[in-house]
């Protein structure tokens, strides 16, 4: 596809969702299944004018995706404003750790015996499917950075961790199909790629948030200070605390988000004349973050719709979409949320809005780039993009209704609106 035609295509699908967007927010769909649509028609299963081999262009879709995925993790971090201790952080912790590690052990349990993959695969597709998605969850997460919807903050904040708490159990997929060294016993494995590059992604991350914002107070406060560029506060963050958590061997989606987390942390403990910036940084900052977001959805979308071939898509989907959706991801949360605060409902939502999308697609991409190829490849990239596929299928025709249900619910047990 000429470039020229890219300017086209993007140019015209933003004006056609700023006219169309409130008639779309009245249908029962998300905007990303339009997306998606869009992608099809213009690949091989319509008019072919875009041809994306996601193996052969491993490396630049890596970085598109990756680049998606920071900036959303950044925003989700931004939005949680509650305090850290604060029982409500129990759930999102749970299931970004205690329930991802399920995910992991039952679909590699699913890759080894029913779809005849060895270990380090299974384990690899575990890894790369667990995370949910910070990208494509928006309808289902935080609205505002005051909402305080106990199913809104879980989700938020489990797929703001479990995008890199996922990271290890990609690299020990790798480690065992012999792409990246575990060491002896995976002692190499568990110190360097499990503890060190989850604590120091986070502490970097954590770091670097509370130090900008500290500085960001200090120049309103004593200087009153104000930036005529806001959003290169939120850009300069992001590309700081990756490129140092990266450097340090450490995991880059752990530290944007604990910037962001840290950075709003940061001026909610403050209580002087730094109030004014509370709506600095919810306001033009989370605000152009938000319009960053929504540019990488439509464009990663459309790129994942343009990809869907003959050749990437999985026949075994047609049980393991399912099984993933209906009984793995269900398993995983009330399993790993045993003794959390939350109504049965909000547990049962939860289990269901395990949305998959951009994270999985750049885990697929990054264990392309470390190694994985030949017939493996195109195994793992066939389940991959058919299960988010499905998944912004599913959950994009689910989300409106049954969030709109939840609401009503809420509001009818609580005149507050708040659960």
């Amino acid at each position: 596809m000429k470039f020229e035609l890219w300017y086209l295509l993007l140019g015209g699908l933003m004006l056609a969702i700023a006219f169309l967007d409130k008639h779309v927010r009245r249908l029962p769909i998300t905007t990303s299944i339009l997306y998606l649509g869009v992608g099809m028609a213009l690949g091989p299963f319509g008019f072919s004018a875009i041809t994306l081999d996601p193996i052969e262009r491993s490396a630049l879709l890596e970085r598109f995706t990756e680049v998606g995925v920071i900036i959303s993790l950044f925003t989700a971090g931004l939005k949680l404003r509650s305090p850290l201790l604060k029982d409500r952080w129990q759930m999102p912790a749970r299931l970004a750790f205690l329930s991802m590690l399920i995910t992991v052990g039952l679909i590699t349990l699913v890759g080894v015996t029913l779809l005849g993959l060895p270990l380090g695969a299974a384990v690899l597709l575990g890894a790369i499917l667990a995370p949910t998605d910070p990208v494509l969850a928006s309808d289902v997460q935080l609205e505002h950075p005051t909402d305080r919807d106990r199913l809104r903050f879980a989700l938020t904040g489990e797929a703001g961790l479990n995008d890199g708490s996922a990271f290890p159990f990609v690299m020990l997929g790798l480690g065992l199909l012999g792409y990246h060294k575990l060491g002896a016993n995976g002692f190499r494995w568990f110190t360097v790629d499990l503890l060190w590059a989850v604590v120091g992604g986070i502490a970097i991350g954590a770091l670097c948030g509370f130090v900008v914002g500290k500085y960001i107070l200090h120049l309103r406060r004593e200087h009153e200070e104000t930036f005529a560029r806001d959003e290169f506060i939120a850009l300069g963050l992001i590309g700081f605390s990756y490129g140092t958590a990266i450097w340090a061997h450490a995991y880059g989606f752990l530290a944007v988000f604990a910037a962001g987390l840290a950075l709003r942390h940061t001026e909610v403990r403050d209580r002087g004349p730094g109030a004014k910036t509370e709506r600095y940084v919810a306001g033009t900052v989370l605000s152009a973050n938000e319009q960053l977001e929504r540019l990488a959805e439509i464009t990663l979308v459309l790129i994942l719709g343009a990809m869907l071939t003959t050749n990437y898509m999985a026949i075994e989907c047609l049980w393991f979409a399912p099984l993933l959706f209906f009984v793995i991801r269900p398993a995983a949360v009330f399993i790993g949320t045993i003794g959390c605060k939350a109504t049965r409902l909000q547990r049962v939502l939860i289990a269901w809005f395990g949305i998959r999308g951009i994270g999985s697609l750049y885990y697929l991409l990054f264990a392309i780039q470390h190694g994985v190829d030949g017939v493996l490849a195109d195994q793992l990239t066939a389940i991959t993009l058919t299960t988010v596929a499905a998944s912004i299928l599913v959950h994009g025709l689910s989300v409106t209704p049954i969030m709109n249900l939840y609401e009503r619910r809420k509001k009818a047990l609580t005149p507050d609106g708040r659960a």
